[in-house]
């Protein structure tokens, strides 16, 4: 590294062909003949102090010899030593701040056509914090400046985890070890057993594997549809690559995260086991169905699409105001595939197209696109032109049901069902109340003392659920698990309707009208 120049002299510096990087020794110290082969490291020493070549722990040891050298950590080249690690810090934020300089420039996407540009994942998504979103009052845009500090203290933050990794620490995130007890362990894999049930409690599940339901269960479908063998994927690579899916959700968000991930992708197992569905599924169909519900709301920040375009976002930029959270979602899933490397065995052409097919599933899921999805798919079923041999039909079916599952949980047991919905609302109310905070236009279904959580899921089921549920009875019938789900809607909506007027004043129950908010104010909410 450049920082690294000045610490040691010019007298001390050797280059090894066989390895083609830098290695220093002192110059009293004849160079030995290089006895070790050609992927291990050379024992190199200097003053007696063994150096290895990975450069984590030569730091530290350098680290150790500088403090010996100067009298102690606490001695005068503290100083010195806090300049070196600010300008390590410095230049793997500019690194990070040139890339976004280039995602910015090439990176903008047009849904609407397939030859869409790709590019790396950026990093994770920035705390919606609108101290750090000041917007000029007189052009009411956010600095620019600002912006780029929001990017660059995000990116750091990545750069700093993968640094920790590198460097042999264990990472600061309550779900990263995976300890467990045997118990939990056997409870775990018999709950697994019955992965396919409709009342799959995904709470304990997650419970059971000390908050890595995401992963585990990924791992158990791969393994029960044959994927990992029908693509030769590398076990390393694809528990890398689903460890970063799961990371990258945010466990403080109360609905958006990890556990709604795995709760979608338990769904979108029982829909592909649909016999109607199942019979013609190919394997790739099964692959592009279980990662894009996995991934379908990766690093959501916690507040919807409205809230970031009129505190003008750069994502919102990015994006042009356009499916800008599930373009997000894609983006970020495409990123972390090439991170992985986990498709890097197949060729370019079927790994773009995996990538492309990917996008068109998690895009499916925007809500303002329902009316555009839920006509086409009536227009199917009343033609009666499905035809599922076919690639397109089938790729337009688990769209359908890639939405169905996202939007499940009034079809849930009401035990479930009624903690989804409580965390979906405390979410809407998290955003109503940072809206607040800045003396912001409070959103739609936002106002925790003007929208009850009955009354957001009455108009939720009622306009959302639905016409989409009736429509997958249609296709689906006849059907054990979707005569279930529709029977636990009609029930859960009764249920929210007794709580709703029980909690609301006999004198203005007459001037609320049934069924919850407008379809305009339900579909502000993705």
């Amino acid at each position: 590294m450049p920082v690294l120049e000045g610490l040691w002299g010019p007298d001390i510096q050797m280059r090894d062909s066989g390895l083609g990087v830098d290695v220093r020794v002192c110059p009293d110290e004849a160079p030995s003949p290089p006895v070790w082969g050609p992927l291990r490291t050379p024992p190199i020493t200097c003053g007696g102090l063994s150096l290895a070549l990975e450069l984590p722990a030569l730091i530290r040891q350098l680290r150790a010899v500088w403090r010996a050298r100067r009298g102690g950590p606490g001695g005068p080249e503290k100083s010195q030593e806090s300049t070196w690690v600010e300008s390590e810090k410095e230049e793997g934020k500019q690194g990070v701040e040139d890339g976004s300089a280039h995602l910015a420039a090439d990176g903008r996407l047009n849904t609407g056509h397939a030859g869409v540009l790709l590019v790396e994942r950026r990093g994770s998504y920035p705390l919606i914090d609108l101290r750090i979103l000041k917007t000029s009052a007189q052009q009411g845009e956010v600095e620019a400046g600002t912006r780029r500090k929001v990017k660059r203290q995000l990116s750091f933050q990545r750069y700093c985890q993968a640094s920790r990794l590198l460097r042999g620490a264990m990472p600061n995130t309550t779900g990263s070890l995976h300890l467990l007890d045997e118990n939990y362990l056997g409870q775990a894999a018999h709950m697994l057993s019955k992965v396919g049930t409709w009342n799959f409690d995904i709470f304990l599940f997650d419970r059971l594997t000390n908050g890595n339901s995401l992963v585990t269960l990924m791992c158990h479908l791969f393994n029960v549809y044959g994927l990992v063998h029908h693509f030769q994927l590398d076990m390393i690579k694809l528990h890398r690559f689903l460890g970063m899916v799961q990371d990258d959700y945010h466990s403080q968000n109360p609905y958006h995260n990890a556990v709604h991930a795995a709760d979608v992708t338990q769904a979108m197992y029982c829909y592909l086991k649909e016999p109607k569905l199942a019979e013609q599924l190919s394997p790739l169909d099964m692959f592009l169905a279980l990662m894009a519900a996995a991934a379908h709301d990766v690093d959501h920040p916690g507040v919807n699409q409205p809230f970031l375009i009129k505190t003008r976002h750069h994502l919102a930029s990015l994006y042009q105001n356009t499916s800008v959270l599930e373009s997000h979602h894609w983006r970020s899933t495409v990123g972390m595939l090439r991170e992985s490397g986990l498709l890097s065995h197949l060729p370019a052409d079927i790994s773009q197209d995996i990538e492309q097919q990917l996008g068109s599933l998690i895009l499916a899921t925007d809500i303002s696109r329902q009316n555009e999805f839920l006509s086409t798919f009536r227009e199917h079923l009343d033609n009666q032109d499905l035809d599922l041999q076919l690639a397109s039909h089938r790729h337009f079916i688990l769209q359908i049901a890639l939405k169905c599952a996202d939007i499940c949980n009034p079809c849930r047991v009401w035990e479930l069902s009624r903690q989804w919905s409580e965390r979906v609302c405390e979410e809407f109310y998290r955003q109503g109340d940072l809206e607040r905070k800045f003396d912001m236009e409070v959103s739609p279904l936002c106002n925790q003392q003007a929208d009850s959580v009955p009354a957001i899921q009455i108009g939720f089921i009622s306009y959302i659920v639905e016409p989409l549920f009736d429509e997958w009875h249609r296709f689906t019938e006849p059907s054990p698990l979707s005569h279930t789900m529709m029977g636990h809607i009609h029930k859960n909506k009764a249920s929210w309707s007794r709580l709703r007027y029980a909690n609301t004043p006999s004198d203005t129950q007459a001037e609320e009208p049934e069924g919850g908010g407008g379809r305009g104010e339900v579909e502000g909410i993705s």
